[in-house]
C-alpha cells in the first residue's frame, strides 16, 4: 500500500526543516517540499537540495516573482492598500500566492494534505488556512509548529537528534524575519520591547539615517493606468523597477516602520518593517491619483482602500468582495497616467512634483496671480446656499434651545439677504 503524500511549503529555516522529518514520523507519509521564490533572497537552489538531503522525496523550486508582482503587488498598489496607516502588507500579500501554488503542486502530485510552518499565534496561519480551504476544501491542512509546541531550543535539539543539518539555519541574530519583493518583516528578541528602539542590526534593506547621503536623491516614477512603468525616464518592467528602486530608496534610509499593530488573532504586537520601494511607489501613486481623480471619487476610494487592506491582512484575498473592489479600483486607474517626482533624504520620502495628461489641476483656476479665471463673485451665492440649512437652524432651533444666546444668534443672522 502506497503512502499518502504531503506537500510542505518549505523556507529552508529551522521549523520547516524539522517539519520534513516530523511529518514523516507522525503521519507515515511521503513529503514533497515546495520553495516559492517571491524575492526573499537566499540560496534557493541550495535550500531545495537540502530538503531532499533531510528526507523529502522531491523538492520543487518555483520562481513566482513575476506572478507576485503582476497579480498581487500591483493590485494592492492601485488600491493604496496600507494596514493601519503603516504596514504595506508585504508578507500578507505573499501568503495567498504561496497557498495557490501549494494547491497546484498538491494536485499535480496527487497529495492528500498540505503543510506550512506557521505557529498558532500569528496571522499567517489564518491567511494560509483560509486560502487553502477556499482553493481546495478537500485537502487536509497540517501546521506542525502549531501542533508540536516546540520551543526554539527544543526544535534545535530535535534537529540534532535526527541529524538534520543546521548550517545556515541557526543564526546569531534572534529575530524572526520574513522577506519578499515588497518588503521585510522583523520580529522577536529585543524588538518585542515596545519602549526599545530597534537596533541597527535588525535592518538590512535600509541604511541608517546618519549613514544616508547628505545630498537629497530625486527619482521620477512614470505611471500608466496606475502601474509604475518607468524610473527616471527609463522604461522598465514593474519587477525590475521595484528591485532598482529598492536599492535607491534603501540607501536613503526610506521605508523603515516601527509600530504597534492589531493582529487578526486579537493581540497587539510590536512590528518592525523595511519597505523602501513600496514606500516610494505608494506615495507616488497617491500623488498621481490626487491629480486625476475627482473629489467625491477620491474621497470614496479612501474608504475602499482601508477595506482592501483589511481583506489582505485578514487572509481574505480569495473573497468575492476583494475581487469586486478590484473591479471598482480598475476603473479609477484609467486616468492614473503621468509622472511623479519624489525627493529621498535621510529617511524622508516627499513628493515634490507631479504631472499628467489627465490632470484635473487647472492653474488658471487655482492661481491668485494674473490670469485667474475663477469667478469670485459666484462664491457669495455658493456660500449662502451651502450654509442655508445651518442658517435656518441658527434662526429657529438654536435660538429656541439656547435663549441666552439670543443676542449673538440675532447678530449672526442679521445678513444683507434678510435671512
Amino acid at each position: 500500500m502506497s503512502k499518502d503524500t504531503i506537500v510542505l511549503a518549505y523556507s529552508g529555516g529551522l521549523d520547516t526543516s524539522i517539519a520534513i522529518r516530523w511529518l514523516q514520523e507522525k503521519y507515515d507519509a511521503d513529503v514533497i517540499t515546495v520553495l516559492i521564490d517571491i524575492g526573499q533572497g537566499g540560496e534557493m537552489e541550495k535550500n531545495r537540495a537540502k530538503a531532499e538531503e533531510i528526507g523529502a522525496v522531491k523538492s520543487i523550486l518555483i520562481d513566482a516573482k513575476e506572478e507576485f508582482v503582476e497579480k498581487f503587488i500591483l493590485p494592492a498598489l492601485k488600491a493604496n492598500a496600507v494596514y493601519e496607516d503603516n504596514y504595506l502588507l508585504a508578507t500578507a500579500l505573499g501568503r495567498p500566492l504561496i497557498a495557490q501554488l501549494l494547491v497546484k503542486v498538491a494536485a499535480q502530485e496527487n497529495a492528500t494534505a498540505v503543510a506550512h510552518g506557521c505557529t498558532g499565534k500569528g496571522n499567517d496561519q489564518v491567511r494560509f488556512d483560509v486560502s487553502l480551504k477556499v482553493l481546495n476544501p478537500k485537502l487536509k491542512i497540517i501546521a506542525p509548529a502549531r501542533e508540536w509546541g516546540l520551543t526554539r531550543l527544543s526544535a534545535i535539539e530535535y534537529a540534532k537528534l535526527h541529524n538534520i543539518p543546521l548550517d545556515g539555519i541557526i543564526k546569531t541574530k534572534t529575530y524572526s524575519i520574513d522577506e519578499n519583493l515588497w518588503g521585510r518583516s522583523i520580529e522577536c528578541g529585543v524588538l518585542e520591547d515596545a519602549w526599545f528602539e530597534p537596533p541597527e542590526d535588525a535592518f538590512e534593506l535600509t541604511a541608517a539615517p546618519s549613514a544616508a547621503p547628505d545630498i537629497p536623491t530625486y527619482v521620477t516614477i512614470g505611471f500608466k493606468k496606475g502601474i509604475a512603468v518607468s524610473l527616471d525616464g527609463q522604461q522598465m518592467e514593474p519587477l525590475t523597477l521595484i528591485n532598482s528602486l529598492q536599492g535607491i530608496a534603501g540607501a536613503n534610509s526610506v521605508g523603515r516602520v516601527d509600530h504597534i499593530e492589531n493582529r487578526l488573532v486579537g493581540i497587539k504586537s510590536k512590528e518592525v518593517y523595511e519597505c523602501p520601494a513600496a514606500t516610494v511607489l505608494h506615495k507616488a501613486h497617491q500623488a498621481m491619483e490626487s491629480m486625476t481623480l475627482i473629489r467625491d471619487l477620491s474621497h470614496f476610494k479612501k474608504i475602499i482602500e482601508q477595506k482592501y487592506a483589511e481583506l489582505v491582512y485578514y487572509g481574505l484575498w480569495f473573497s468575492p468582495l476583494r475581487e469586486s473592489l478590484d473591479a471598482f479600483i480598475e476603473v479609477t486607474q484609467q486616468t492614473a497616467t503621468g509622472s511623479v517626482r519624489v525627493k529621498l533624504y535621510k529617511g524622508n520620502c516627499t513628493v515634490v512634483g507631479r504631472q499628467s495628461p489627465f490632470s484635473l489641476y487647472d492653474h488658471k483656476l487655482a492661481t491668485y496671480e494674473t490670469g485667474d479665471t475663477f469667478n469670485h463673485k459666484a462664491a457669495e451665492g455658493f456660500i449662502h446656499l451651502w450654509g442655508l440649512d445651518l442658517q435656518t437652524y441658527g434662526r429657529v432651533i438654536r435660538k429656541a434651545l439656547h435663549p441666552s444666546h439670543k443676542a449673538v444668534v440675532a447678530s449672526e443672522i442679521n445678513c444683507p439677504l434678510g435671512v
